[in-house]
């Protein structure tokens, strides 16, 4: 899908992400990684702002970025209801340059599924974080159930087509061949859903 055509996806389901603020299954999950993160942030697909209840305010400055500046409306929104130290870039990750070794903490929240070259993506978190920092991530991907899995490989031509993202990555290989040293991770929903704690390889 062309860059543009998937911007104007985003900036028109913005209800939908604001909506899943109050879904109690992803919050907690949320929670569980979010409450991990601290100092200088950067939250990479930001969307609606749907982890900023879940940061400790009083130990985090973000930066959040999206390319979708109707996202980054209701992620600002959100910063301020949720009283959390934030600023914004609107840019796409696969153009975003930033200074090596910038920030504590990196996350990213149900966002590899959209880009191109994931493991690209977890290449620049990899420069991005600083040597002692942490990178928390929460993604979906591939279940272990074959029935379920096998699902999600017949439709992700039209889920992609439908919601911008896949729903067939395999994340234990885009971890794998990435450059990040896993600490700890846990999957969830027949190995759907994981919660990734690691660290950048320098």
């Amino acid at each position: 899908m062309k860059k543009e055509k998937l911007i104007k996806k985003y900036d028109k389901q913005v209800k939908m992400y604001e909506n899943n603020l109050a879904n109690q299954k992803l919050a907690g999950l949320r929670n569980k990684i979010i409450k991990n993160a601290y100092g200088k942030v950067l939250e990479v697909g930001v969307g609606a702002g749907a982890n900023f209840p879940y940061y400790d305010r009083n130990n985090v400055e973000i930066t959040g970025v999206d390319f979708s500046s109707e996202m980054i409306k209701s992620a600002k929104r959100a910063a301020s209801i949720f009283q959390v130290k934030a600023e914004f870039i609107q840019e796409d990750i696969d153009e975003l340059i930033l200074e090596h070794n910038s920030f504590d903490c990196i996350v990213s929240t149900l966002s590899l599924c959209s880009y191109p070259e994931p493991i690209v993506t977890l290449s620049k978190f990899n420069s991005w974080c600083r040597k002692d920092g942490i990178i928390l991530l929460m993604e979906h991907g591939l279940s272990s159930n074959p029935l379920l899995s096998f699902t999600q490989k017949m439709i992700d031509p039209l889920y992609a087509k439908i919601s911008g993202c896949h729903c067939n990555r395999n994340i234990d290989k885009i971890i794998e061949k990435s450059n990040l040293q896993v600490d700890h991770i846990e999957r969830y929903w027949s190995d759907i859903i994981y919660l990734i704690r690691a660290r950048p390889s320098k």
